[in-house]
């Protein structure tokens, strides 16, 4: 019996990004129609700068991000997806760029914004990898090195886009979260526990985050459906 075949790093990448590879699609819609309340939710107040995060791992929450990063990029705001998720970074991966420097040497003085991001073959879109895992990723996002971050970032992009660790599994997300314009959880159906989505909303509260809203991941579509939401992590 013959091997079964990888997927190659181009099938995994149009995968994960479908908004760029497949823009006609459902899902691609639907990412569109997130983009559209994410903007009616900041009619009084600019948002700026979202969190995505879930519960526990494995819900979809970077491969959102990276969506949704691409559908504001393709409306024409200027986008910086920014990996937050500094223990097991995966944006590199999905992007398919190095991961050498990063958020980590922006936060350690070791590299500045500007000459940190890079550039992917979608418009508007710059990406900042997590860079080399530093020992304390929570003093880092709480220090004032990350209020001069945000300062920087805003002064060249529309939105900012963090994707994080799963907010139950350690206190990064809620760092950023209350930090952040709003924030959004990511919830895999048939695979999140309700217990946990329920604890995450309240870490949320905790943080005095602005929750924008709640995303229904992976979910089957039914014969009498119209649209679904779609995405691995």
């Amino acid at each position: 019996m013959a091997a079964k075949k990888k997927p190659s790093n181009l099938n995994i990448k149009k995968r994960n990004l479908i908004t760029q590879y497949n823009p006609k699609s459902v899902a691609s819609e639907q990412y569109r129609t997130i983009r559209t309340n994410i903007q009616f939710s900041a009619i009084e107040n600019e948002i700026r700068s979202i969190t995505v995060t879930s519960s526990s791992p494995g819900e979809g929450k970077s491969t959102t991000a990276a969506n949704l990063a691409i559908v504001f990029a393709q409306q024409g705001k200027k986008v910086l997806l920014v990996d937050a998720d500094m223990r097991k970074p995966t944006v590199h991966f999905t992007f398919n760029i190095m991961n050498t420097i990063g958020l980590t040497t922006v936060l350690t003085r070791q590299s500045e914004l500007v000459k940190t991001v890079q550039k992917t073959d979608i418009d508007n879109l710059d990406v900042l990898p997590s860079g080399p895992v530093p020992p304390n990723p929570s003093e880092l996002l709480s220090s004032r090195v990350m209020s001069r971050f945000f300062e920087a970032a805003e002064d060249v992009y529309d939105l900012v886009i963090f994707d994080t660790p799963p907010i139950l599994a350690v206190t990064d997300a809620q760092i950023l979260s209350h930090q952040c314009d709003g924030t959004i959880l990511v919830v895999r159906s048939r695979i999140a526990d309700k217990d946990k989505v329920v604890k995450a909303k309240e870490h949320m509260i905790s943080a005095k985050a602005k929750i924008l809203g709640v995303i229904l991941n992976d979910k089957k579509m039914e014969s009498n459906d119209e649209y679904y939401y779609y995405g691995n992590s």
